[in-house]
C-alpha cells in the first residue's frame, strides 16, 4: 500500500492504482472521455489532467500510477484551466449541433462542458468533413461527431473481440471507423451496438424506427401490437429518474397503452416457449447421441442473441451445425402473432404490425433477416430499443412516475419467472435446467430457490455440471449422466470458449452465449451509462421480478400449454418446425 495525498486527503492506496481510481476511492470525481472499467488506460482524451507535486507538466490521471508519499492536486487552477482548455477544443472540431443531436439531452461532453462552466468558445476550429454512414440495419454512424476518444476501439476490439473499428490516420486526420474508412456493411460489425452504448456524444447512434412506430399507431386501418423483452423492465426506469435494477413492468405496460398499441404482450412469453422448443431439442441431441450413438452436434449452443449469431456466421461458421435451431424469444413472437394471434382476430398477416422493445441494436438487424419470415410477411416489422421507447414515452407527454401498474394482455402475455431471467448472464441455461431436469425426472432442479450459482455473476466463462439421477422409465438413458453446461457473455470471452471447445473436443453438452457484457441487461440499447455496479443492479431486479412470481418454470405456463393444445401441435412438431425454427449461413468476412 502506498501513502498518497489527493486534496489534503492522506490515504492509502495499492500498489499499480492509477491516481484517477485513488480519486475515486475518497470520493473525488476526476472528469474524462476515454476511460473504461476494467481496461488499460491510454489518455487519448486528456480531460482528466492533474496537478503532482514535482512533476514538470501536468499528468492524466487515468495512467498514471500512484507513488509512495505523491502528493495531487485534482482541483488546482492549473489542473482546471488545462482541462477547460481540453474540452474547449474538442468542442470546436466536434460538428453536432445540440439542438438536433440524437445525444442532445445525454452527452458526456456537454455535461462537462456545463460542469467547466463552457459557455463560449474562445476561437473556432476546423471541422472533420462529414460521413454519414447509414449501411447497416442496427447503427448510424457520423464520424464529424467523433471525439476520438477511442472508446468504440476498445469495446468492439476487447470486449467483444471483433474489431470493427479501428483508429486511421495520425492527428486532426485521425478517423475512428471501419478499416480503409469503409461503411459499417463492409465489415464483420455483428451489429451488438455496445459502440453506441459506450459513445460519449453521437457519433454512433441505434437506428431509430421511432417515426416508423408513430406512422403506424397512426394508421387506423392496422392492428398494432408490442412486445418487451424481459430486460426492458428492469432498465427503463432509469430514464425517468430511477434507480438502476428498479422493476417498472407495470408502469411500462401502462405507457405502452397509452402510446396507442392494440396489444401490449411480454416476450418473456416466448421465452417460456422457447424453453420449450429448446429444451426438447436439447433432449432429442442427447437422446441420438447416447441411445443411438449418431453423430450428433454437441455442445449445442443457444440462439436467442443475434449478435452471437452474427459473431459465429463470421468467425466460427464450424459450429453452426452445433446452434439450436430455435428462433429468438423476439422472432418466435412476431411468427406466433402474425398467425395464431391474427386468426383469432380475424386479421391477414399484412395487417397486423408488431413492434418490439428491445435492450438490443441486434435486434433490428434479426428483424429484417430473410429467415424470419414465416408468417409470409416479415414476422416483427419495428424494434425499439430501451432509449428509443423512453424518448416515445417522453415525446407523448406521458407521466410515467405516476403512471398505474398494469398487466399484460392475454393470450401473449403470461409467463414464469424462468423467462424473466432470461434477461441475465446466465438465465437462459437456468430456465432450460429447470425445465429438462423436471420433465426427466419428474422432481425440481436441486439448488436453492431454483438458482444455479454457478453460472449467474459477472464472471466472463462460467461452468457448471449436474449429474442426473432418478429418470423417469422414457429418460433413463440420462441416468447418471453428468450434464456438463457453459456460459459466457461478451464475445472475446464467447472466442475464448469457442477456441478452448476447439481444443479439446465436446467437453459440454449445452452453452449458452450472450453476445453483451452481462446478458441482455447490458445490451447495446439500454440507457446509458452501463458499468458493473450497473449490471448488477439490474442482475439483481430481475432475479427479484423472478422470485416474486408464483409460476417460476417454463413447462407450467398455461397459456404455452393451450398454443401447443389449440395450434402448434407439440415441440419440434410439424408447426413449430416451421414457424419457430430456422438455419444460418457462413458468411464472408
Amino acid at each position: 500500500m502506498f501513502n498518497v495525498t489527493i486534496n489534503t486527503q492522506k490515504i492509502q492506496v495499492p500498489e499499480g492504482a492509477t491516481i484517477l481510481q485513488a480519486a475515486r476511492q475518497v470520493g473525488i470525481t476526476v472528469p474524462t472521455l476515454c476511460n473504461m472499467e476494467k481496461r488499460e488506460a491510454i489518455g487519448a482524451c486528456r480531460v482528466c489532467l492533474v496537478d503532482v507535486e514535482g512533476a514538470r507538466t501536468l499528468v492524466a490521471a487515468c495512467s498514471t500510477p500512484v507513488t509512495e508519499g505523491m502528493v495531487v492536486r485534482t482541483n488546482s487552477s492549473a489542473a482546471r484551466a488545462a482541462r477547460r482548455h481540453v474540452v474547449e477544443m474538442l468542442l470546436s472540431e466536434h460538428d453536432g449541433n445540440c439542438q438536433t443531436c440524437d445525444r442532445s439531452g445525454d452527452c458526456e461532453l456537454r455535461a462537462l462542458a456545463d460542469e467547466m462552466g463552457v459557455s463560449g468558445l474562445p476561437y473556432e476550429g476546423v471541422k472533420a468533413k462529414r460521413k454519414l454512414d447509414e449501411s447497416t440495419p442496427a447503427l448510424v454512424r457520423d464520424n464529424a461527431k467523433c471525439i476520438k476518444c477511442r472508446r468504440c476501439v476498445t469495446v468492439c476490439g476487447e470486449v467483444q473481440g471483433v474489431g470493427a473499428l479501428v483508429p486511421q490516420g495520425r492527428g486532426f486526420q485521425t478517423v475512428i471507423g471501419p478499416a480503409f474508412t469503409r461503411d459499417m456493411d463492409g465489415v464483420a460489425c455483428v451489429q451488438c451496438g455496445q459502440c453506441a452504448a459506450i459513445c460519449p456524444v453521437g457519433a454512433i447512434v441505434e437506428r431509430s424506427h421511432i417515426p416508423e412506430v408513430w406512422k403506424a399507431l397512426d394508421n387506423a386501418k392496422l392492428h398494432v401490437i408490442v412486445q418487451t423483452a424481459p430486460a426492458i423492465r428492469a432498465a427503463l426506469g432509469e430514464c425517468f429518474g430511477y434507480e438502476p435494477g428498479t422493476r417498472v413492468t407495470g408502469k411500462m405496460a401502462a405507457a405502452l397503452r397509452r402510446l396507442g398499441f392494440d396489444g401490449v404482450f411480454d416476450t418473456n412469453f416466448t421465452a417460456d416457449l422457447t424453453i420449450m422448443e429448446e429444451g426438447t431439442e436439447l433432449l432429442t441431441r442427447l437422446k441420438k447421441a447416447l441411445v443411438g450413438k449418431e453423430p450428433v452436434a454437441l455442445p449445442m449452443f443457444t440462439s436467442c442473441s443475434p449478435g452471437w449469431i452474427n459473431f459465429a456466421e463470421f468467425y466460427f461458421p464450424q459450429f453452426l451445425p452445433n446452434i439450436s435451431t430455435c428462433k429468438s424469444p423476439q422472432q418466435m413472437f412476431g411468427a406466433v402473432a402474425k398467425t395464431y394471434y391474427a386468426q383469432k382476430l380475424g386479421l391477414k398477416p399484412e395487417e397486423l404490425v408488431v413492434v418490439s422493445v428491445m435492450p438490443c441494436t441486434a435486434k433490428k438487424f434479426e428483424a429484417q433477416r430473410p429467415e424470419m419470415t414465416a408468417s409470409g410477411v416479415r414476422d416483427v416489422d419495428y424494434v425499439l430499443t430501451t432509449r428509443e421507447l423512453a424518448k416515445m414515452i417522453k415525446e407523448a407527454g406521458i407521466d410515467f412516475r405516476n403512471l398505474p401498474e398494469e398487466a399484460m394482455d392475454a393470450p401473449l402475455g403470461l409467463s414464469s419467472g424462468a423467462a424473466d431471467i432470461f434477461a441475465n448472464t446466465g438465465g437462459v441455461m437456468e430456465a432450460a435446467l429447470r425445465t429438462a431436469y423436471e420433465i426427466v425426472t419428474g422432481r425440481e432442479l436441486p439448488v436453492d430457490n431454483l438458482h444455479v450459482q454457478a453460472v449467474s455473476g459477472l464472471e466472463g466463462i462460467k461452468e457448471a455440471a449436474l449429474t442426473i439421477t432418478g429418470t423417469r422409465k422414457e429418460w433413463s438413458f440420462l441416468e447418471g449422466v453428468e450434464l456438463k453446461v457453459a456460459v459466457s457473455h461478451g464475445l472475446a470471452n464467447t472466442r475464448r470458449l469457442l477456441q478452448h471447445i476447439q481444443a479439446n473436443g465436446a467437453v459440454y453438452h449445452f452453452v449458452e452465449v450472450m453476445t453483451c457484457p452481462g446478458g441482455c441487461i447490458g445490451g447495446g440499447g439500454q440507457p446509458r451509462f452501463t458499468d458493473d455496479s450497473v449490471r448488477l443492479r439490474r442482475i439483481a431486479g430481475i432475479y427479484c421480478e423472478d422470485e416474486g412470481k408464483a409460476m417460476r418454470k417454463s413447462h407450467e405456463n398455461p397459456d404455452v400449454a393451450a398454443l401447443y393444445k389449440e395450434y402448434l401441435g407439440t415441440p419440434l412438431g410439424e408447426k413449430s418446425h416451421h414457424l419457430l425454427h430456422t438455419h444460418y449461413h457462413r458468411k464472408e468476412r
